[in-house]
């Protein structure tokens, strides 16, 4: 058997976080079939510049435009191109140099480079969900007008996109969405409201970064996973489902109108989906662990806690409501998380910051991407007044 003379040049948006660290781990197994292009990272230069000197990629960025002259010196002995600020991101999210772009750039920070890519007709690799949960209508047009396929690396969408596979003439019934139901699963308020950073950053099952875990211990990870589903698979609200499913061996499931469910499982983790994504529409070899069923006693579900883990809640109303208060919602979220990793505030307050923000900030029913950008500026600013982040 011959292997594929093609190999895939993979520009790596945001390649010193979890994902990112993920991400080069499956391409240095591979590297027949897989090249690194563009490296970007936000403020880690140290790691960056490790990453560059290992995959020696055709640019690199660093976002923290104060690190670059550091970055620039260290890699002075190679061919290597150096890029600072955050409009380097867009300018080189527009380069041909690569053919796939995986977007693991943390938050709302990630939309534009990667709406810059799909515009040039780049395959999106996503692992940064909040650019659908900010403007997923507006993202999911442009991918249509440039025929751009967008492949999705969380474990939930991946293990859907996984099921949907050869099925594109049958209609979905539903989805359901599971979740691990993170480290204070079956706890109350009175116990969460004493929760500090380092008990919400010790996830049971995953290995992920510090916000994304955070949103996992709040559910509202799984709130905007709903919103990235619907603009995903083209559903409904009513369409889509989550319960909490402790062991994270079954990854989701899809209902189809004839009755039968699909699920795709396997052990917790994300080099998996990761490697999907890339290798898309293959599947290579891997020496990923191996589920043994011998070995797993029982498969369990349950409904989620919406009146304990309200963010679940509060993402349901801006699943169904739309317009600007799923963006609203995510930029009261990050800079909530961003407050509670430092101290700032409580686990609790997390949900109360969110909630007053999407009562606060005016509500536009089908925005534009600069109504957008500006919704995003006003909820920040008002969910930095109310916790006094100067």
């Amino acid at each position: 058997m011959t292997s594929d003379p093609y190999i895939k040049r993979i520009a790596l948006f945001g390649s010193t976080g979890s994902i990112g660290v993920q991400t080069l781990e499956v391409i240095e197994a591979h590297p027949d079939k897989f090249s690194v292009e563009i490296l970007t990272a936000h403020k880690n230069h140290d790691l960056l510049v490790r990453q560059a000197l290992q995959f020696n990629p055709n640019i690199v960025v660093i976002v923290d435009d104060t690190r670059y002259a550091e970055v620039k010196e260290a890699l002075a002995n190679t061919d290597i191109k150096v890029f600072a600020g955050e409009k380097a991101l867009e300018e080189v999210a527009a380069m041909d140099c690569y053919d796939l772009m995986l977007a693991a750039i943390v938050g709302y920070a990630g939309l534009r480079p990667t709406l810059k890519a799909i515009c040039h007709g780049k395959t999106i690799a996503l692992a940064n969900k909040e650019t659908l949960v900010v403007a997923g209508d507006i993202v999911i047009q442009k991918a249509v007008e440039n025929r751009v396929p967008i492949i999705p690396v969380d474990s939930e969408h991946s293990a859907i996109f996984q099921c949907l596979v050869g099925e594109t003439r049958n209609r979905i019934e539903k989805i359901i969405l599971t979740a691990s139901g993170g480290p204070f699963l079956g706890r109350k308020p009175n116990y969460l409201v004493n929760v500090k950073k380092e008990h919400a950053l010790q996830h049971p099952n995953w290995t992920m970064g510090a916000k994304i875990t955070i949103d996992s211990a709040t559910l509202m990870n799984k709130g905007l996973e709903m919103i990235e589903a619907k603009w995903l698979f083209n559903l409904e609200p009513e369409q889509i489902q989550v319960l909490i499913h402790p062991q994270s061996i079954i990854h989701s499931m899809v209902q189809f109108e004839d009755g039968s469910v699909k699920a795709q499982m396997g052990l917790p983790d994300m080099k998996l989906p990761i490697q999907y994504a890339l290798a898309f529409p293959k599947r290579i070899v891997s020496n990923f662990p191996r589920c043994d069923f011998k070995k797993i006693n029982s498969l369990t579900f349950e409904e989620p806690d919406i009146r304990t883990f309200r963010n679940l809640a509060l993402a349901k109303d801006a699943l169904h409501k739309g317009g600007n208060l799923p963006c609203v919602m995510n930029a009261a979220n990050e800079l909530a998380v961003y407050a509670f990793l430092r101290n700032r505030i409580g686990f609790l307050d997390i949900t109360d910051v969110i909630e007053r923000t999407m009562d606060k900030v005016h509500f536009i029913d089908n925005p534009t991407l600069d109504e957008y950008f500006e919704s995003d500026g006003e909820a920040r600013n008002y969910a930095a007044d109310i916790m006094h982040l100067s």
